[in-house]
């Protein structure tokens, strides 16, 4: 038997709650018979804390051990045995959101299809919640909702609907099981006590079901709750003004309060489990006072005074704020393998799985593996991509892009025949990025096989398109259709090429978690109901985000990594609490779509600032321990971070108490964690003989100075200003013979506009009739624009804008036409002519050539975008410019030297005026001699094709950045010249 009074036990905040559970135990069993060790239930809260119970009750040598039982599994306890099975939680959610669809369509319309997924998920938690809490419908249904908007009256309506569906479900759901339960051995052990010891620890009655169970074995005789966490340094008067959920609720200790409240207990009445004594009773009294409610903050003046030096109290703490993630990774592993060798058991407690996962790959350069007790993603692992890609695929058009992603993905065609694969995959790759389509289809597919009149392609190619055929098939489907093909699919990808099996899709730990998962959603599908491809791709990616892969191999004995409510479960030497930055630590409250936080306290409820309140306790749990170590990242991916509340209180509290050294006990946990990060910064850092190894310097702003014969002896109109603006472009085009790459499922941009619009002038001026009214004339410009336009750009919506931009050019250029008064005699015809005495071609084609009554001629290029200015055109854009001095010079046979009495820009933008410019024999001598001495300039062997020389923005692209490694070296450094190949003699 227990103490008479109170049975609510605690241990102090500090120690290892599983060891001095048991110690504890094993002094009530004193003296009792070996046997009855065998009746004892000892109820606590995870499988982790079982195991380490379990290991407790081991190590002291062969015994008669307890049953240690999970508060969770309540709903599967024997006294249910008359009930039928428990519904799962995805079939509950599948049966919500049929009932949920009918209602996204009735006006006016409360949220997205694309929502109804996410809304099943918060039905389903606010019918769990209600249950465990002991919630009526009928509670709900009668809430005042008058104050409120029309929407959550709509919402409550609909929960009126939903209730009795619920009600007469044949199964229950965990949760109202797990109620029953409670409420049913309530009944029995009021009656009939069971013989043993019946002990709850490690839960702090935070739901309804487990806070009515903790009241129920709390009041048997032989009945004991054990708390994690509970603040022994709390004063009676802070437990008083902890009554109100809207302003206490986000206090560690709040469930607490509440708990005792409904056990008709004080706080004062908690017990000692043990003799244990806490790891520093300072830094407890320290972090308590820091966490005390908002509305009694004003302690902190008169409280703070009776705390010990915090020099002190403060020792054992030590604060990383590191400038970034990959910082406060890298720091963190440094600690962890620094207590690995050592000797200490080092845990790092964070919700942030991220960091966790940056953590492992920076404990891996030492060979450390964590015992890391999230697992891996399913989603993230090589099946789970593949389903993740192939379900996008579902009933969506198929791109080049998503096509190639998926064939190089290393589960497709992953049995025989793997490496003949990848090879005919690049080379539709190729095709793809040379040719396109931009939308391959199972036809396409095949004519580019046959067109390569391989059998061994061909194999290949009827395999792929018989798969890609049955991609587009859309519409509204059952759920149970969506699974199969979505599996057929995927192993039909997997399969490949070979005639039968589904490759390594579902093969080790991540195949086999895939497809457990996948066929769990088949068993369910029949709960579903119709639904879109894209609701189905929508439902998929939340249950593959919730499944997670196990390691293989056990992690290192002293080396773990935890969830933050995981902190009342471990007995580590030192704790690492990571990312304690707030929206991370804690996270934000989640919205709930059906109930507001007014209506949830009115229905008795749980307040969203709940989860901060449990928070707050893991965090308080993790302070407590031996050695702590706080990390945060200053910035994160994208903007500077902000503390988490707790830490700020800490550093405010800290800080504020001058008188007990604060602000220098603050400076030494900074101090403390400097060191850390100076060490990250060396592991980054280059080593001496790194520094001093050609391949891992900057490099230097290129100019390369190839040999004279290997450089060019022609060059385009077009390719003149890229000579001056940015010249080692030239030398990587003309004379490496580099040529970009075409990009997969490329956006279309201004260059594919400027190409289309170009085809349609030239058409349009090409077949042009001798008379043409300007109606006519408008026409069939538009015609032939859209014309053009569907042949060279597959998107629907780019067509239409960029044909409503030429829509509203068009009568500006017609204008621009008639003025020019002029006979066409070539479109887009080609010249070319040396270049003075110099063994070097230059060759182009203008846009257009007009006949002028005079007998001269009119040199016109068209612009999509704006025309260059007269500036512009002097030092850059000499390409009209060069046509003329071309045509003086007879550089077109089929004009003969020809008279040039003008150049025009004529511009397809509204408002924007042509750019003309009136010839003179002095200007155009002056741009052919300028042109003679730049290509002199560049057939002296001491002169290098420097990169990015003159480029029009410091923003501006270069196809052949990454080539001269710009970004090590900026466009203020001088270019530094390099013979590359044979020296000239």
């Amino acid at each position: 038997m227990f103490e008479s009074g109170s049975h609510v036990y605690t241990l102090p905040l500090g120690v290892d709650f599983a060891t001095n559970l048991v110690l504890g135990l094993q002094d009530r069993l004193a003296g009792l018979p070996p046997e009855a060790a065998a009746d004892v239930r000892l109820y606590v809260n995870s499988q982790r804390m079982r195991r380490r119970v379990n290991d407790a009750l081991t190590a002291s040598g062969a015994a008669i051990l307890p049953r240690v039982l999970l508060v969770t599994d309540l709903s599967q306890d024997p006294i249910l045995a008359d009930l039928p099975p428990m519904v799962t939680p995805l079939r509950r959610r599948l049966e919500l959101s049929v009932l949920i669809d009918p209602f996204l369509d009735l006006p006016p319309y409360p949220a997205p299809k694309a929502a109804l997924f996410d809304l099943a998920d918060g039905l389903a938690a606010l019918i769990d919640e209600m249950q465990e809490e002991g919630v009526s419908t009928a509670t709900v249904a009668n809430l005042d909702v008058s104050g409120h908007s029309e929407h959550w009256a709509r919402t409550q309506a609909f929960l009126g609907i939903v209730a009795p569906f619920v009600a007469e479900s044949s199964a229950l759901d965990p949760a109202a099981r797990r109620r029953l339960a409670v409420e049913r051995l309530a009944v029995q052990w009021k009656v009939a006590p069971p013989p043993g010891f019946v002990i709850v620890a490690g839960s702090t009655g935070s739901r309804g079901a487990t806070a009515l169970f903790m009241k129920t074995v709390a009041g048997l005789p032989n009945g004991a709750v054990v708390l994690p966490g509970f603040d022994t340094n709390l004063p009676d008067e802070v437990w008083r003004s902890m009554d109100d959920a809207l302003t206490a609720e986000d206090h560690p200790q709040f469930r607490f309060r509440r708990l005792f409240d409904a056990m008709e207990l004080s706080p004062s009445d908690c017990r000692r489990w043990n003799a244990a004594t806490p790891a520093d009773p300072a830094r407890n009294r320290l972090i308590s006072l820091s966490l005390r409610p908002a509305p009694v903050t004003d302690q902190w003046l008169t409280d703070g005074q009776r705390l010990p030096d915090l020099l002190s109290a403060t020792a054992k703490i030590t604060l990383i704020e590191a400038p970034s993630l990959r910082s406060e990774a890298t720091s963190v592993a440094l600690i962890m393998r620094q207590a690995a060798e050592t000797g200490k058991t080092v845990v790092l407690i964070t919700p942030d799985r991220n960091l966790g996962r940056r953590v492992t790959a920076a404990l891996d350069r030492w060979g450390i593996l964590p015992d890391d007790s999230a697992g891996s993603p399913l989603a993230q692992s090589a099946p789970g991509r593949l389903l993740r890609h192939v379900a996008r695929l579902l009933g969506a058009r198929l791109t080049a892009e998503s096509l190639v992603e998926v064939l190089k993905h290393p589960l497709t065609n992953s049995g025989e025949g793997r490496g003949e694969h990848l090879d005919f995959a690049r080379l539709l790759e190729m095709t793809l990025r040379e040719k396109g389509p931009a939308f391959p289809t199972a036809r396409a597919l095949l004519h580019w096989a046959t067109a390569l009149n391989d059998p061994a392609i061909l194999q290949w190619t009827n395999a792929i398109a018989a798969i890609v055929d049955g991609l587009g098939q859309a519409g509204r489907r059952h759920l149970m259709d969506h699974v199969a093909a979505h599996r057929a699919t995927a192993e039909a990808f997997a399969r490949g090429a070979n005639a039968a099996g589904t490759g390594q899709l579902w093969q080790a730990d991540a195949g086999q978690a895939a497809l457990a998962m996948m066929e769990n959603l088949a068993i369910e599908a029949p709960h579903g109901g119709l639904i879109s491809t894209s609701a189905y791709c929508e439902l998929f990616e939340s249950v593959i985000a919730a499944g997670e892969i196990r390691a293989p191999l056990a992690g290192h004995p002293r080396i773990a990594i935890m969830g933050a409510r995981e902190a009342r479960e471990q007995g580590a030497d030192l704790v690492i609490l990571g990312s304690l930055t707030d929206g991370v630590w804690p996270a934000l409250a989640k919205p709930d779509p059906w109930l507001n936080r007014a209506m949830r306290k009115d229905a008795g409820l749980l307040l969203p600032e709940r989860q901060i309140g449990l928070s707050a306790l893991d965090y308080q749990i993790a302070m407590a321990a031996p050695e702590v170590v706080i990390t945060r990242s200053v910035r994160d991916a994208e903007a500077e971070t902000v503390p988490s509340r707790w830490l700020n209180r800490l550093i405010n509290l800290i800080n504020g108490l001058p008188d007990k050294n604060g602000p220098e006990a603050y400076a030494a946990m900074k101090e403390r964690g400097a060191y850390w990060l100076s060490l990250s910064r060396r592991l980054d850092a280059l080593s001496p003989e790194q520094v001093n190894d050609p391949a891992l310097k900057p490099a230097l702003r290129p100019a390369p100075r190839p040999p004279l014969k290997s450089r060019p002896d022609r060059i385009s109109l077009s390719a003149v200003s890229t000579l001056i603006r940015d010249p080692y472009a030239i030398y990587a085009r003309s004379i490496l013979r580099l040529t970009p790459l075409g990009p997969l499922g490329a956006k279309p941009d201004s260059r594919d506009r400027g190409t289309a619009i170009h085809k349609t002038l030239e058409i349009f001026v090409r077949d042009r009739p001798f008379f043409e009214a300007r109606p006519e004339a408008r026409a069939r410009l538009l015609s032939v624009a859209s014309r053009i336009l569907s042949e060279e750009t597959p998107l629907l919506s780019t067509r239409l804008i960029w044909l409503g931009k030429l829509e509203r050019a068009v009568d500006q250029f017609l204008s621009v036409e008639n003025k020019m008064g002029g006979t066409t005699l070539a479109v887009e015809s080609r010249g070319s002519i040396l270049l003075g005495d110099l063994p070097f071609t230059i060759h182009g084609l203008p846009d257009r050539i007009d006949e002028l009554p005079d007998g001269r001629l009119h040199l016109i290029d068209y612009k999509s975008g704006a025309a260059p200015t007269q500036a512009e055109q002097k030092y850059f854009q000499k390409q009209l410019l060069l046509a003329a001095a071309m045509a003086e010079r007879g550089g077109f046979k089929t004009l003969g030297p020809s008279s040039v009495a003008r150049i025009s820009y004529i511009g397809l933008t509204p408002g924007k005026p042509p750019v003309e410019t009136e010839m003179t024999t002095e200007i155009l001598d002056d741009v052919w001699n300028g042109m003679i001495n730049l290509i002199r300039h560049y057939m002296d062997h001491r002169t290098g094709y420097a990169a990015r020389r003159a480029m029009a923005k410091a923003s501006t692209p270069s196809d052949y950045d990454h080539l001269s490694r710009f970004g090590e070296w900026q466009t203020s450094d001088e270019a530094v010249p390099e013979i590359v190949g044979p020296v000239d003699v």
